[in-house]
């Protein structure tokens, strides 16, 4: 009779759960900031356009992932005053402009028209003066991404003032007489996502 050799059978190893762990951690993150990102996206356009910074690390089942989210200051629409001035040379289009951005927020006041030593622009330009580039910046992404600079001297209305507005829009022919986009969203905050060891 042959003698059989029976190799020891081994009990079952328990899978390791760690992995699965940790790609449960990850959807759950992605899920928190996938809320904040829509929710901030369907805001009311109130603040200033912001940016996203994502840092993905790829961690071991024994690390603990930290999210730390960073929010750009928001400028409220009623902290400054804009002035609308045509430049474009048709005749309403800077009143329609300063309708469609009180309409949105804005403070506006009433429209201008550029001073007699200023050309006919085909091109708008969001102008500001010191220490108002933010609020600048944040109008000029309203009309659809315009081009912003410092304010010349002298400024260039038929009035050669702003009265109380921190930002000019010299208004031209590319959006003269044209409504406006649908409103800028506002872009989700800075998010930048860390993982301690």
């Amino acid at each position: 009779m042959s003698q059989e050799r029976r190799r020891p059978t081994r009990a079952p190893q328990p899978r390791r759960s760690s992995s699965s762990t940790l790609s449960v951690v990850i959807a759950v993150v992605a899920v928190v900031l996938g809320f904040f990102i829509l929710r901030d996206i369907r805001s009311d356009g109130t603040s200033e356009p912001r940016t996203q910074n994502t840092t993905v690390t790829e961690a071991s089942p024994d690390e603990t992932i930290a999210v730390e989210t960073t929010a750009a200051p928001t400028i409220p629409l009623t902290s400054f005053k804009v002035q609308v001035a045509n430049a474009s040379k048709i005749s309403g289009s800077a009143g329609q402009l300063t309708t469609e951005l009180q309409g949105r927020g804005y403070i506006v006041q009433p429209a201008l028209n550029s001073s007699a030593a200023t050309p006919k622009l085909t091109t708008t330009v969001v102008y500001y003066l010191p220490g108002s580039e933010a609020q600048a910046a944040l109008v000029a992404a309203e009309l659809g991404g315009v081009g912003t600079a410092p304010m010349p001297a002298p400024i260039p209305t038929d009035t050669g003032n702003l009265g109380e507005a921190s930002v000019l829009i010299m208004l031209g022919t590319d959006i003269a007489g044209k409504p406006l986009g649908t409103p800028v969203p506002t872009a989700p905050a800075a998010v930048e996502t860390t993982v301690a060891g």
